[in-house]
């Protein structure tokens, strides 16, 4: 039979509704009395039912995140960090992916797996304002992302515009006036790379520098493979750049192979600047800079945000906060 609260209130010499109290981190428990009961838990190994406590207070304990790509090591990544927040919370994470497809995206958003979670914390691709307003299902949503929303959910994204400002500054900073931008979409003006490529036009007019359009490259993705046909794109048209500021690290990798599968060197020939910061950009034979999102700060703000309103405070204004983000200078641009 496992321990119960019964178990750990005998041996904290304390009421069972104090060492309850301690358990569900209660404030006005003393510190002094917090320590004498926690001693008590882990004297008997004692491990609360969080079923039970989500099913009292009428819930399943599971709250999901809804991304576009398993692929990107950046959506990877963060969902790890999404799922260590939320475990500070007694809360388990389903994750959903949605391929970026608009069905999908409805489909989640609108509360297809509502039976069986909390909340929903999602980034979406091709959803647009409408069909947040339209959404009908009354589980917290929080948005994650970098599209820009008129609707009463909180968001919670970096300052896209700022970080590639920031990114194209270094390079102008260490002398480079041919800045091209690969991965640039059509379509909807506030995707995430419109307004990366936003920051780089202004940036480079801040320079005194005329943004060179020929340099700005559309891709179909955003994976190796569209990078580094991105990068061989240009140089086959003879618009050889000084650097590169690429939509996200996936693209600015696969720039980097086609720049030295053709002889260039990387940063004496053409410097590279990525976003996002996964992982495989510290272990290539050429270490990438690149912008560095605070994934930890993103998935704190988002889990935090959706536990408060399943705690049902009142939506009166919906929250944008800002996570911050560094830029981390690696081979990929340091000539010295």
């Amino acid at each position: 039979m496992g321990v119960s609260l019964k178990d750990v209130a005998q041996r904290a010499g304390v009421s069972i509704k104090t060492v309850s109290n301690v358990v569900n981190n209660y404030q006005h428990v003393t510190p002094k009395m917090r320590a004498r009961v926690q001693r008590a838990i882990d004297e008997l190994g004692y491990r609360p039912n969080l079923t039970a406590r989500h099913l009292r207070k009428g819930r399943t304990g599971i709250i999901a995140l809804a991304v576009p790509e398993f692929g990107n090591p950046y959506f990877a990544e963060l969902a790890g960090a999404v799922v260590d927040a939320a475990a500070r919370h007694d809360y388990t994470v389903l994750v959903d992916h949605t391929a970026g497809l608009r069905e999908k995206e409805l489909l989640v958003s609108q509360g297809f797996r509502s039976h069986v979670i909390d909340g929903l914390i999602l980034s979406p691709i091709h959803l647009e304002t409408e069909d947040l307003m339209a959404r009908t299902e009354t589980a917290p949503l929080v948005l994650l992302g970098e599209r820009e929303y008129e609707a009463p959910y909180d968001h919670i994204a970096i300052d896209n515009v700022a970080a590639s400002r920031d990114a194209v500054r270094h390079l102008v900073e260490r002398g480079h006036r041919r800045i091209a931008f690969l991965g640039s979409r059509t379509g909807r003006e506030r995707q995430p790379a419109h307004l990366r490529l936003r920051g780089w036009r202004e940036e480079l007019a801040a320079a005194g520098i005329e943004p060179d359009e020929s340099l700005v490259v559309v891709t179909d993705g955003y994976g190796r493979e569209d990078g580094a046909s991105a990068m061989a794109a240009l140089l086959d048209r003879g618009e050889r750049p000084d650097a590169v500021f690429a939509y996200n690290d996936l693209i600015a990798i696969g720039a980097m192979r086609t720049l030295t599968s053709r002889g260039l060197r990387i940063p004496e020939d053409v410097a590279v600047v990525g976003f996002d910061n996964i992982e495989e950009s510290l272990y290539g034979a050429t270490t990438l800079t690149t912008v560095a999102p605070d994934k930890e700060a993103i998935a704190r703000l988002a889990v935090d945000s959706l536990v408060e309103r399943l705690s049902g405070s009142p939506v009166t204004e919906p929250r944008r906060p800002r996570p911050g983000y560094r830029l981390v200078v690696r081979e990929s641009t340091a000539t010295t």
